[in-house]
């Protein structure tokens, strides 16, 4: 099934919605910098004060667009993995809901890729954490896969960041007119993954 990256703004009020998905096309565009609130009110079809009404500040916007990214791509690698058993299978599984994601999701992807160093010391640390766990899932199935004799990985921490910078660099370049479907670059750097790790058998 199809990861929803906005399913937890299902209970917000509609407005709200409008005004984030508008912030996330006027971010990716422009840059949060270059993005005005009135830029955002009027992508969403609302007048100039609506914003307040919803998000006290742009920054505000701008974090919970970053939440709902952290938590949606957290929740896609843990359910990449339900149920997968094996090292192999399991690296493979991870990188390519990875690497999918980020080509299905690649503007919202993009503005938090560009955009991050805009969030405020309490905001960016509250994100480090979910990217810390995001990063611990590809290093921890690195390093279960060398422990087990089953990859063959000189440096565990600089491989893992490098499966997990590939995956994330998909939202620079990626676009839906592109010859590769998101399904395809998943397949294709999964593959490359175990390559990597010179996966055994």
């Amino acid at each position: 099934m199809t990861e929803d990256l906005w399913e937890d703004l299902a209970a917000d009020p509609e407005a709200a919605r409008r005004l984030l998905l508008a912030a996330v096309d006027a971010f990716a565009e422009l840059g949060y910098h270059g993005t005005s609130t009135r830029r955002i009110t009027a992508g969403a079809g609302m007048s100039a004060g609506a914003l307040y009404v919803h998000y006290p500040t742009k920054a505000d916007l701008l974090f919970r667009i970053a939440v709902l990214v952290h938590e949606s791509v957290e929740r896609t690698l843990v359910g990449a993995l339900a149920g997968v058993a094996g090292h192999a299978p399991r690296l493979r599984a991870l990188v390519y809901a990875f690497a999918s994601w980020h080509a299905r999701h690649h503007r919202a992807a993009r503005v938090i890729q560009n955009e991050l160093g805009a969030l405020d010391g309490g905001h960016a640390a509250r994100i480090a954490v979910h990217r810390r766990r995001v990063r611990a899932l590809i290093h921890d199935e690195v390093q279960a896969g060398v422990a087990a004799g089953e990859f063959d990985v000189a440096d565990v921490a600089g491989t893992a960041r490098a499966l997990a910078s590939l995956a994330i660099d998909v939202c620079r370049w990626y676009r839906p007119e592109g010859p590769s479907t998101p399904e395809e670059i998943g397949a294709l750097y999964a593959h490359l993954a175990l390559r990597m790790v010179r996966a055994v058998g």
